[in-house]
């Protein structure tokens, strides 16, 4: 398993950072761990659900013109 070290963390932001894993009934240490698993997972979760969403626009409408589409319903009124 990998180590981190991350330096130069304000005071406010580590008491705040303890404060919570007090709260929680953990480390520091795990609740770190646990906020940076978490965060890693929602960032796949956010890439898979965008691929999904990319997914299901068609090839066609991923190229549009949109000021074009705009001027032609403008033009047409």
């Amino acid at each position: 398993m990998a180590q981190l070290l991350i330096r130069q963390l304000d005071d406010q932001v580590v008491a705040a950072l303890r404060a919570r894993a007090r709260a929680q009934g953990l480390s520091l240490e795990q609740s770190l761990r646990d906020l940076l698993t978490a965060a890693a997972r929602q960032d796949d979760a956010l890439k898979g659900e965008l691929a999904r969403l990319r997914a299901t626009t068609p090839p066609a409408g991923r190229n549009l013109d949109v000021a074009a589409l705009i001027r032609e319903d403008r033009d047409g009124r």
